[in-house]
């Protein structure tokens, strides 16, 4: 078994799609329109070619509710693996991206940031030790 797809519920699609895109540098693999909506299945700029992101509309009431807790209590909606994080922090905050803090390391733990993407979601950076 293992991981080919796994989504985050995103507050706007379209700016979603472009934050992905544009800031993170992710590369559409799939795109295209469901209803009012789109598909659309991303891959990461480091990784493969066969792990796809689905960023998925949650106007849902429970969704929207389930959103808001996550941020409002400061909690990642999901979490990437930054192969370089000091490099990675630098590149984004020069682009706009809002950081809780600078990178942290903490005992027995990978180095950790955490960034606003701007659709409702915190998202954890993480390196792991060399």
């Amino acid at each position: 078994m293992k991981i080919g797809l796994t989504s985050i519920m995103v507050d706007d699609q379209p700016k979603a799609i472009a934050f992905y895109i544009d800031t993170l540098g992710f590369r559409v693999a799939q795109r295209f329109p469901v209803g009012e909506y789109e598909w659309i299945g991303l891959i990461a700029p480091d990784g493969p070619e066969d792990v796809q992101l689905s960023l998925e509309p949650a106007p849902q009431e429970w969704a929207v509710a389930f959103r808001r807790g996550l941020y409002d209590n400061g909690i990642p909606a999901t979490a990437f693996q930054s192969l370089d994080l000091r490099a990675e922090y630098d590149r984004l905050v020069a682009k706009g991206v809002v950081f809780k803090g600078p990178p942290m390391a903490h005992p027995g733990m990978p180095t950790m940031a955490v960034f606003d993407d701007s659709c409702g979601n915190w998202i954890q950076l993480y390196e792991l030790p060399a």
